[in-house]
């Protein structure tokens, strides 16, 4: 017989359907051509743009492209080293959102198309050399909230179109060669002469003085007035006495070192309290990252970008600068949400050391780990770095069940973390598993009025249930960890397209499947280990991995007790409580189709030998 063509299993289908819905259709795509047409213009000596294949119709799955449900919706190019001009195509995104392309060299005139977009939020154009007029079309954006053209060359006068834009919240226009005057009309009239500074040859009017308060007393000046005026001054002399003593306070507080970082000698400690939670300015975060710099991006996320960075006193940290969606309003609820997260002290859950909040800025700030993320030892490290041994991996297993089991049984609210995978789980000067970006989601929601159905995740690490009803729970975070278990076996992506070139699933789960019906254990390992690991132990990983993705959420295990198997404690009990239990009812829990089961229904492992602990106890 000859050979049988690939079939699409039933996990692999269901996760087209998801890449679907959140992609564009693959076919002829008008937006790939017109981000095609923008990197043909543009000059990339880093690879910025590597991935924009053209091959690959869809631009969403390209990186920095965000795109939602119907189009593309954010390009996030800045700091990318980039030369040459812009393409009058861009006006033709209809969903655009968020057009960054700060920090580049990219010269030319700003094209006028770009007053199509009539959906842009932000218009992100400043550290350039654009040359040439603001153009007159941009005030067709009725929906821009920030508009940054700083530190450019533009020349001539500003828009009055620019004026009407009743949503803008951040204007900068400094450090160009504008001329003419600056107007001080409709929405201009609230910015400050800083947003226009470094024109030599623009008027900026002075800043107009406080209107009067208003009063039932005569507008003449009489006794009455003189005495309002007299009493008024003295009130402001009472509370400024009684607020100096707290003043003085205050400032005593700032001079005590200790009061800027705390840390945490154990897993738990009842002292922490919301006061420990430093507080940083803008202008600290910008010195330690060197303002930002493109080299000293550590990684880019769903949330946002990550840079490294060095502290006044020496102290290396990772900065994490959310998305600009993520910093309009609600600041005394995000300072509330981010002092939550900061109880939440554990020894495998990454310390938030601090924060900073400005109109524009939502940034928070960690440790720096010196080895970065599992997922980078796993598949990006230098040949002359050895791999992730064995007994590392099985600490990290454990280490990643402690931390999540925190979040779901000892945090109060509980916290899911909606995206465990190898990339969020970072490693310490000891390879010690640290669980990074948990309560972000939770975060990134609390603006949200209604129940929220968006889907946070990663694709191959969503559960089920998740992807269908967009609800999460904690034995969602469950399923995740049992994919990130077999990333730490095989080494492989939870997702990768690549693999289809071998006549092999996208779907890593899919793939482990295949390979364990046909009894090829040596195979699924990761092959940089050669062999140097305990079939025994990796058995015993692996049937906790299949307990944890099993497709019923009220079949897999909790965390503390995934922690307990892996501790050498019930999971030759639980495994074979699972493998008595009726197939055909276990599918029906997922799916009334019956091709499309658990995708571990059928496989039987001999070994039951319990797992040895690693002691991981004792302070950080």
């Amino acid at each position: 017989m000859g050979k049988q063509p690939p079939t699409i299993s039933a996990h692999l289908l269901l996760w087209l359907i998801q890449f679907l819905n959140y992609s564009l259709i693959i076919s002829s795509n008008p937006e790939g051509d017109i981000l095609n047409a923008l990197k043909s213009n543009l000059n990339d000596p880093d690879g910025f743009l590597q991935s924009w294949d053209a091959s690959l119709v869809n631009p969403c799955t390209w990186f920095h492209v965000v795109c939602n449900s119907e189009s593309v919706t954010r390009l996030d190019l800045g700091n990318a080293n980039l030369s040459g001009a812009l393409v009058p195509q861009l006006g033709q995104l209809p969903n655009l959102q968020y057009l960054e392309l700060h920090n580049n060299h990219i010269s030319g005139q700003i094209p006028n198309e770009l007053g199509n977009l009539r959906n842009l939020v932000s218009l992100d154009l400043y550290l350039n050399k654009f040359t040439g007029p603001i153009p007159y079309s941009l005030g067709n954006l009725s929906k821009l909230q920030f508009l940054r053209l700083n530190n450019n060359s533009l020349s001539g006068r500003i828009p009055m179109s620019l004026t009407t834009i009743l949503s803008l919240q951040v204007i900068d226009l400094s450090y160009n060669n504008l001329t003419g005057v600056v107007p001080v009309t409709g929405s201009f009239s609230k910015f400050t002469p800083v947003s226009f500074e470094g024109n030599n040859n623009l008027m900026v009017p002075a800043t107009p003085p406080s209107p009067p308060s208003h009063s039932t007393l005569p507008s003449s000046r009489d006794a009455n007035s003189a005495t309002g005026e007299i009493a008024g001054g003295v009130a402001a002399g009472a509370a400024l006495l009684f607020a100096a003593p707290a003043i003085v306070l205050v400032c005593r507080r700032r001079r005590k070192p200790e009061d800027h970082f705390f840390d945490v000698p154990a897993e738990e400690d009842p002292e922490v309290h919301l006061g420990q939670l430093k507080r940083f300015s803008l202008w600290e975060i910008k010195v330690a990252t060197d303002n930002f710099s493109h080299k000293n991006i550590l990684g880019r996320g769903g949330f946002g970008k990550v840079y490294k960075g060095r502290l006044a006193d020496g102290s290396l940290v990772a900065v994490k600068r959310l998305k600009e969606e993520h910093t309009k309003g609600g600041e005394l609820q995000f300072q509330t949400e981010v002092e939550m997260i900061s109880m939440a002290v554990h020894r495998n859950l990454l310390r938030l050391r601090g924060f900073c909040m400005t109109p524009t800025e939502r940034l928070l700030v960690y440790p720096y780990m010196a080895n970065g993320s599992v997922a980078s030892c796993l598949r990006e490290r230098l040949d002359s770095q050895p791999p992730l041994g064995w007994e590392i991996r099985k600490r990290i297993a454990l280490g990643v069940a402690r931390g999540l089991a925190y979040l779901h049984d000892h945090c109060d609210p509980k916290i899911i973390h909606r995206d465990v995978k190898a990339a969020n789980i970072l490693l310490d000067d000891e390879f010690e598993a640290v669980v990074g970006d948990f309560g972000l989601a939770k975060l990134m929601d609390y603006k949200d009025t209604h129940v929220t159905t968006a889907v946070r995740g990663t694709i191959g690490h969503i559960a089920p249930e998740y992807l269908s009803t967009g609800r999460s729970s904690d034995k969602a975070d469950v399923f995740s960890y049992g994919v990130m278990l077999l990333e730490l076996i095989t080494g492989q992506r939870a997702f990768d397209i690549a693999r289809l070139a071998n006549d092999i699933d996208v779907m890593l789960l899919d793939w482990v499947e295949a390979l364990l019906k046909d009894k090829k254990l040596e195979t699924l390992v990761d092959s940089h280990l050669q062999g140097d690991y305990v079939e025994e132990e990796v058995e015993q990983l692996i049937q906790v991995a299949l307990l944890c993705t099993l497709c019923s959420p009220s079949k897999r295990p909790k965390m503390s007790e995934v922690v307990r198997m892996l501790e050498g404690d019930g999971l030759a009990e639980r495994w074979n409580e699972w493998q008595n239990e009726e197939t055909v009812r276990r599918e029906a829990d997922c799916t009334d189709n019956p091709n499309a089961g658990n995708l571990n229904a059928g496989w039987v492992i001999d070994s039951t030998s319990n797992l040895l602990p690693d002691d991981l106890s004792g302070p950080r």
